[in-house]
């Protein structure tokens, strides 16, 4: 039986990795605005303007002088002249002068000498007369934005290596960008391995097992940005995998081989690698449960990543190992995981030296005024995925640590 290499940590052995590749693909795309979501940008994208590019109020109101409002309280109101209203999505014609006051809407355009805006909230048209009476004083600037508040022209707005939310693509339209460059997606070639694997549409016969990981990889992968190519399941014929393994190389710009990792005689995933480029394999083993036998590689300058073929297994290190490849080659910026603090309700065992990886779902706990949460570990074996489909999240556990007690507060990263 082949053996494994020294174990490494998972941190360790990711970073291995990630050192063996290249620059980021500086291949790039321009796409509508409409389809830009969960893209990276390619490059700095500048605002060509001011946002906003005139004074405008935030609230219901009148533009007023702020020093004509000094002083006024419910007891001794300011009165000031009302002399039109400001027009939506246009400039007003006229100029507001000493006692004097207009009519403005959220959003509207300042007009020319007011300086703030009071709340609708504290004023009182006077019935049969152009005269509003004012029960507060408002400072200069109040209720207004600047121009150029939000945003400066010529500002980098959105650095090259963003990833693109709701957020950014309301701003992108807002300065009326509605094409942008992005990188393009990160081509990974999937392969499926074992003699007993079969299609998913296909009827089982005993001891046959449906293709799950290249669907849930594929998943994980576009998810995480990239474009997935499907290679079939090969069989347990050491050249036909090295066959279909070359030709994904030199097509894609990740290769994943489920299964055929584990420690036995039908190991060929490593030995497959070692011949398709240098340096070929670099990590075989992580010390971390569940994804021991992981196989991490790097062929004339393209990740080969061989992952388990139970379920689980497979996923959680596409986790830990897939996306973050994917995440360098697009150039990412860094960016923090999603998480939540979380009680555990059980205790749970580990071996000290060995990272676990436990699947958990997320409780709701209403108990206190404030809303927090409970993990509630899910166990199970790694061959089954429904294990890993009920989960929020998963749990880290230390490899200095035997493990974590019940009532602990750990952090849970939500898949």
């Amino acid at each position: 039986m082949p053996e494994f290499l020294t174990l490494l940590p998972p941190d360790e052995a990711r970073d291995k990795l990630l050192a063996h590749l290249s620059s980021p693909k500086s291949d790039s795309d321009s796409i509508d605005i409409l389809h830009a979501l969960g893209r990276v940008t390619a490059e700095d994208i500048v605002a060509p303007h001011p946002l906003p590019d005139f004074q405008r109020t935030t609230v219901d109101g009148y533009a007023v002088r702020a020093k004509d409002t000094f002083g006024a309280t419910d007891s001794l109101p300011a009165y000031l002249n009302l002399i039109g209203e400001v027009p939506m999505g246009d400039s007003p014609s006229f100029e507001i002068g000493a006692g004097q006051c207009a009519l403005i809407h959220t959003g509207g355009m300042l007009p020319k000498g007011a300086d703030a805006v009071v709340m609708l909230e504290y004023t009182q048209h006077i019935d049969g007369a152009e005269e509003i009476e004012i029960f507060k004083s408002v400072a200069d600037g109040e209720n207004i934005i600047h121009i150029g508040e939000d945003v400066a022209q010529g500002q980098v707005v959105i650095p090259k290596g963003t990833i693109l939310r709701p957020a950014e693509i309301g701003g992108l339209t807002a300065l009326g960008f509605m094409y942008l460059r992005v990188v393009k997606r990160i081509g990974v070639g999937l392969i499926s391995t074992g003699d007993e694997v079969i299609e998913p549409s296909q009827t089982l016969r005993p001891g046959q097992v449906r293709d799950i990981n290249s669907y849930t990889l594929g998943a994980l992968v576009e998810k995480a940005g990239g474009a997935t190519k499907r290679y079939g399941i090969i069989a347990d014929q050491f050249s036909a995998l090295k066959e279909a393994a070359a030709q994904a190389l030199s097509e894609c710009d990740v290769v994943i081989i489920t299964a055929g990792s584990s420690a036995s005689t039908r190991d060929m995933t490593a030995e497959v690698i070692r011949q398709l480029g240098e340096p070929g394999v670099l990590v075989h083993g992580i010390n971390t449960r569940p994804g021991k036998p992981t196989i991490l590689g790097v062929c004339d300058g393209k990740a080969v990543i061989g992952l388990p073929g139970n379920p689980v297994s497979a996923l959680v290190n596409g986790y830990l190992f897939v996306v973050p490849v994917i995440e360098k080659l697009l150039g990412m910026l860094p960016k923090p995981r999603a998480s939540v603090r979380a009680m555990l309700t059980v205790n749970l065992p580990s071996q000290a030296g060995r990272e676990d990886w436990w699947p958990v779902k997320l409780i709701v706990n209403r108990e206190s005024s404030t809303v927090t949460y409970k993990a509630e570990p899910i166990f199970g074996k790694s061959n089954l995925i429904f294990t890993l489909a009920s989960a929020d999240g998963l749990l880290r556990i230390h490899p200095d640590a035997t493990g974590l007690s019940a009532g602990e507060i750990v952090e849970v990263v939500l898949i």
